[in-house]
């Protein structure tokens, strides 16, 4: 039994390690999809425009309202349909699947970025507007503010719910396994199906995804207590 965790010709210690590192990489670009898209949405919420207040806020109760794995679904295997209809129309030949990477992190990232707008702006809207004011008072431009006053504040304050959404999204990159994806999880179920070996390849999983985790709740850990230093030095 040991020998089938191993690095041998009949081992699948190879495969998990690849899995778990394709985990990570999907984790981290749908980190960065929800990131961009949140800030985004971030600045649509304060906006001046009504419907584009509206709008941000419609996207945030809808995404978070859903299951992520129907998001998953509805990108991989509802996405290709409406795309070959939209082609179609254009006379154009169909764009065939979208790549299973693409597509889970894509869904991932979209629901993270509704989760991580609310974070941006709680972090945002605790940022006291007399230094804002005084920073405007001192000649600073939208971008000097922002880069000098506003963005570090935001960032110590976004951190800790930061980390929250990174460790959520590292577990929720085990739904791209129905895409085919060989991550983690769908190489743990691979795994298990040819050696009938369940329990000790989901084990196995469940350890990567352990190792995964706590490194990521040190690293923030890391980054918050540098925030905490650098704030207390203010």
């Amino acid at each position: 039994m040991p020998a089938l965790l191993g690095f041998g010709a009949e081992g699948w210690g190879w495969a998990l390690l690849s899995g778990a590192a394709l985990t990570l990489a999907v984790a981290l670009t749908a980190m960065a999809i929800g990131t961009v898209l949140g800030a985004a949405l971030t600045v649509a919420q304060v906006s001046r425009w009504p419907w584009l207040t509206r709008s941000a806020a419609i996207y945030g109760l809808v995404l978070r309202g859903v299951p992520e794995l129907l998001v998953v679904l509805l990108l991989y295997f509802g996405a290709p349909g409406l795309l070959a209809e939209v082609a179609a129309l254009f006379g154009l030949p169909a764009p065939g699947s979208p790549p299973a990477f693409l597509t889970g992190s894509l869904a991932i990232g979209l629901v993270s970025a509704a989760y991580q707008a609310e974070v941006f702006r709680g972090g945002l809207l605790a940022v006291p507007r007399g230094q804002i004011e005084a920073a405007m008072a001192a000649g600073m431009g939208p971008f000097t503010r922002f880069r000098r006053v506003i963005a570090p504040q935001v960032l110590h304050r976004v951190l800790p719910p930061l980390g929250n959404i990174w460790q959520f999204n590292l577990k929720d990159s085990a739904l791209v396994s129905i895409t085919g994806l060989a991550e983690l999880m769908r190489v743990s179920l691979v795994a298990a199906g040819s050696s009938r070996q369940p329990f000790l390849f989901f084990a196995a999983a469940m350890a990567l995804y352990l190792v995964l985790t706590s490194v990521s709740s040190a690293a923030f850990g890391l980054l918050e207590r540098r925030g905490n230093r650098w704030a207390g030095a203010r």
